[in-house]
């Protein structure tokens, strides 16, 4: 499922959220929209007590694997299936944006929160900036439907939306920043095999079929060995 290459180009965001939360030794983390749980893996790591969410059944059987005994389960970001004031931390990397509400989203994300606890959203980059949109359009005709009102994945990348829905949420923004993140491939293979294992390539693997997903015809740019696409992910963190 490429899990070690996706581990190797996804560590920089994820570490530089955890660094800036101050996930620690007694942190109890959760991450909304964990997809794989590689992010919990590393907030384990850390000596974090973790929990995650996610609605893709398969993915959550990765994350299962990756973090045993942690807890993980099925569900919407609408309807967090957690009680008020729990979390010491909050993350939610590039999933409120697919959110059919994104302001009730962040609202729960806010409401499991401790009071003074940090909530951190990262969401991709600038489409322009960002190589991750050439793979998005290639998959988006295998995806399911989106939920009504759901504008896509870079609806908060425009400048200043993603402060409006934490303010929206009742969050009151502290930083945003960027994390360069480059993907770096030893060939074409390893890339495929790479994004397959991602959260939306498992939807449209759920959805149409993995015969379905590789007969999509390859991207007009093809990688050559060592190929750096910059990634551009903008955490916003709140609290």
């Amino acid at each position: 499922m490429g899990s070690a290459d996706v581990q190797a180009c996804c560590t920089p965001f994820y570490e530089a959220v955890l660094d800036t939360m101050a996930v620690g030794v007694g942190t109890a983390l959760l991450d909304a929209g964990c997809g794989g749980g590689f992010a919990l893996q590393l907030a384990v790591k850390r000596g974090a007590t973790v929990t995650g969410l996610d609605a893709c059944a398969p993915l959550l059987d990765i994350a299962r694997e990756r973090v045993p005994g942690a807890d993980i389960r099925q569900g919407d970001l609408e309807s967090l299936p957690f009680a008020e004031d729990t979390f010491d931390a909050v993350t939610a990397f590039n999933s409120i944006q697919y959110a059919a509400d994104r302001v009730a989203a962040a609202r729960e994300l806010r409401r499991v929160a401790k009071s003074g606890a940090r909530v951190a959203i990262l969401i991709w980059g600038a489409p322009e900036r960002c190589e991750s949109r050439v793979i998005l359009a290639a998959i988006g005709g295998l995806l399911p439907p989106p939920p009504p009102g759901a504008e896509g994945p870079f609806a908060l990348s425009v400048p200043g939306r993603l402060e409006e829905l934490a303010e929206a949420a009742g969050l009151v923004p502290e930083r945003a920043d960027e994390v360069p993140t480059p993907l770096i491939y030893p060939g074409l293979d390893t890339a495929v095999r790479t994004q397959m294992s991602s959260g939306p390539a498992r939807l449209a693997i759920e959805h149409a079929g993995e015969p379905g997903l590789r007969r999509q015809p390859p991207a007009r740019r093809q990688l050559p060995p060592g190929q750096r696409l910059p990634v551009p992910d903008r955490p916003g963190l709140t609290s």
